[in-house]
């Protein structure tokens, strides 16, 4: 399917509605019309969270046509087993369509939360990791991205405007079509969240958000909080002369590390439960 079609679909389908027989299928021209005629009154209001899931599947698209995914079945199930467990503590449990994980098959040390609770972990960052808890740490930030939404806030408010805008009638005029400049549109909406959680990186508030949220998910969740500081110690001595991946992206590591540390309290006494879950993290990772 072309570009611009497969686009126009991830468009219309909030638009979908139950048919005869439960069967979806898209609203006709003239409601879409009916549907756009308030859009532009609604330009101010923040996206909704359906809308977001559609941003971020096509953002989480684009990563894919940079990064391959891992291959490995019984990795990618461990992940998200780990990374829904502290989804599940976090401030924003349960997004439009849930939380996805998935390990991108690069050595390249780095992570992407896409709008709406797509989390890709690159596989050159899953071995910076010792163990289970160091993994959570690095799921618990990327969800607080999601549950900050981070992503979505990305997006130039005028852009998002002038979609609201072009919505109903745009897509009216070119029903069966590609909708044409709203594609355009949305392509650019889509650029806006991809050069930022990619290329540029969020603002040090925002990555210090992520880091005090993952915090408060690791302990909720029973893992060690202290797993990040063990963790960004690692990542500091890897990203000394490193100018890619996340060493790009994020605030200096060392910056980063000095907070961690001052927010962590005294790591709970789980000596156990943690030999436990290194042991389970080797044998899935090794």
């Amino acid at each position: 399917m072309r570009r611009a079609s497969w686009l126009a679909l991830l468009i219309l389908a909030p638009f979908a509605v139950q048919g005869c027989g439960g069967a979806s299928s898209v609203l006709p021209a003239a409601a879409i019309a009916v549907k756009g005629a308030s859009k532009a009154s609604e330009a101010s209001r923040p996206i909704n969270d359906s809308e977001e899931y559609y941003v971020g599947r096509a953002v989480a698209a684009r990563i894919l046509s940079k990064y391959k995914l891992d291959q490995n079945p019984k990795l990618t199930q461990y992940v998200n087993e780990v990374g829904q467990t502290v989804a599940r503590k976090s401030t924003r449990p349960n997004p439009f369509k849930g939380y996805h994980f998935a390990v991108l098959d690069t050595q390249e040390i780095n992570a992407f939360a896409c709008p709406g609770g797509i989390i890709f972990v690159t596989r050159g960052l899953i071995q910076t990791c010792n163990n289970e808890d160091q993994l959570a740490a690095v799921l618990a930030h990327e969800v607080g991205h999601v549950a900050n939404k981070d992503g979505i806030n990305s997006i130039s408010k005028a852009r998002w405007t002038q979609v609201f805008t072009a919505m109903g009638t745009e897509a009216a005029k070119q029903y069966g079509g590609t909708a044409g400049s709203l594609v355009g549109l949305f392509e650019g909406s889509i650029d806006d969240v991809f050069k930022t959680i990619v290329v540029n990186g969020y603002s040090r508030q925002a990555e210090e958000k992520a880091d005090a949220a993952a915090l408060t998910e690791l302990t909720r969740a029973g893992y060690d909080p202290g797993a990040m500081v063990v963790l960004l110690t690692a990542m500091e001595a890897k990203g000394k002369g490193a100018s890619g991946g996340i060493f790009k992206t994020h605030p200096p590591t060392s910056e980063r590390l000095a907070k961690v540390k001052a927010s962590v309290g005294q790591s709970p006494a789980d000596s156990k439960g943690e030999k436990l879950r290194t042991a389970r993290f080797k044998k899935m990772t090794s």
